[in-house]
């Protein structure tokens, strides 16, 4: 907005009222810090949301790939054949042979169930999702044959394991016998203890050996399913949609968002809830904005008519007033933006105040999924934020500003 000389000099003027204009001036004050307020909550709720999918989303695709082929019967016998299909084709990245079984362990007397999985060790050793993850131990004392496995933080902590501990892995499909099916027990050594941040996972993970889980689950050469990399997670149906139909007869192709389809849309539907209730906040700082502008055409409008009878135009009146109006606003935006990201750089500090505050666990790991607050602060969505509030401020000063352009000197100077 191009104003003249003197009108930047009576804008400025207006946005520090004088004496008895103290009341506008609070009512200012209150449309800078609402603007504020909207901007900086908006600025964290999003990264924060961004932070958890993202955050969630690298940690399952790291365990999990972006796709896995399962066998129909919990076995793929010929994996090897599958995952050479799969790594010839176009977009796939890697194919990886894994085991995965819902078992129980044991430990001094205490039993949790486990996960355990059964991964090659130069692929345990490449996973970024457990790669130096150890809190204690290490992963690469897990080779075939060593009977040594791997477990989640909070698992180690439910059971009382630590590192050169021995636990039990039970599998309740043991051998066949004349008095049924007896479980079968083997020991194994607690070789690493890790924590990938992701509760569930902590609680419930046992890595071992492929050609160990083999031997537990009774499996032979046999893996449970096929892992898959791609380049692009967000195009993984199309890129294996012709990997489907070869692989069709021996298991069964499963995407990343098939996997946990009902999560990330729970977080997609969160998300756009919170951007449109936070969004009000900044919509009723705009209407602070309009009622502090009226007041003030109305205290000046003796000011108004004075500037008239001088030559001042009705245009240059409107852009006086919104000119004010949308420095307040851009003043808000600024502090909130800068506000947001505070918060954001200290949003541990802040989790730990608010919990100790109010002696509740503001951040549970067991119903958050992950271990720490994540945040991801996007940029385009940072400025979109910007222009959004900026738009409703400069919205709000139209009607103010007109009001004070249609006054007329006549009127209001006449028994002066």
């Amino acid at each position: 907005m191009l104003i003249s000389r003197y009108e930047r000099m009576i804008a400025r003027r207006y946005l520090l009222p004088g004496r008895g204009e103290a009341f506008i001036a609070m009512v200012a004050g209150i449309s800078l810090f609402a603007v504020m307020l909207g901007v900086a909550a908006l600025v964290v709720v999003m990264s924060v949301m961004n932070g958890f999918r993202a955050e969630l989303f690298d940690k399952i695709t790291g365990l999990n790939g972006h796709a896995v082929i399962q066998g129909y019967n919990g076995q793929l016998h010929d994996w090897r054949a599958v995952a050479a299909e799969a790594k010839a084709t176009p977009g796939v990245t890697s194919a990886t042979p894994l085991i995965e079984q819902p078992l129980f362990a044991s430990f001094n007397g205490r039993v949790e169930f486990a996960l355990v999985r059964g991964m090659r060790v130069e692929d345990i050793a490449e996973n970024p999702t457990l790669k130096g993850k150890e809190v204690a131990g290490s992963l690469a004392r897990l080779t075939p044959g060593s009977e040594r496995v791997a477990i989640g933080t909070r698992l180690a902590d439910s059971l009382g394991a630590t590192v050169g501990s021995k636990i039990s892995i039970i599998n309740p499909q043991g051998a066949a016998t004349p008095f049924g099916t007896m479980f079968r027990i083997v020991q194994y050594e607690v070789a690493a203890i890790f924590e990938v941040g992701i509760y569930d996972y902590d609680k419930a993970f046992v890595i071992l050996p492929m050609e160990d889980a083999q031997t537990l689950l009774l499996m032979g050469d046999a893996v449970g399913m096929v892992e898959i990399d791609t380049e692009n997670p967000d195009r993984v149906q199309q890129i294996l949609a012709p990997l489907a139909d070869k692989v069709k007869n021996r298991g069964q192709l499963v995407d990343w968002r098939m996997m946990n389809s009902q999560l990330f849309e729970a977080l997609a539907v969160d998300r756009i809830v919170s951007f449109t209730i936070l969004s009000i906040i900044i919509l009723v700082a705009a209407f602070n904005i309009l009622s502090s502008l009226i007041m003030l055409v109305r205290a000046k409008t003796r000011d108004i008519a004075v500037l008239r009878t001088m030559g001042a135009t009705r245009g240059g009146l409107m852009r006086i007033f919104m000119t004010v109006g949308t420095t307040i606003g851009a003043l808000g935006v600024l502090a909130g933006v800068l506000l947001g990201f505070l918060f954001i750089h200290f949003r541990e500090n802040v989790v730990w105040a608010i919990g100790a505050v109010t002696g509740q666990n503001v951040w549970d790991p067991q119903f958050r999924f992950l271990t720490e607050l994540p945040a991801k602060t996007d940029p385009w969505e940072v400025l979109a934020i910007a222009l959004i509030a900026l738009l409703l401020a400069f919205l709000a000063t139209l009607y103010p500003a007109w009001k004070a352009a249609s006054t007329d000197p006549v009127q209001v100077l006449r028994y002066e």
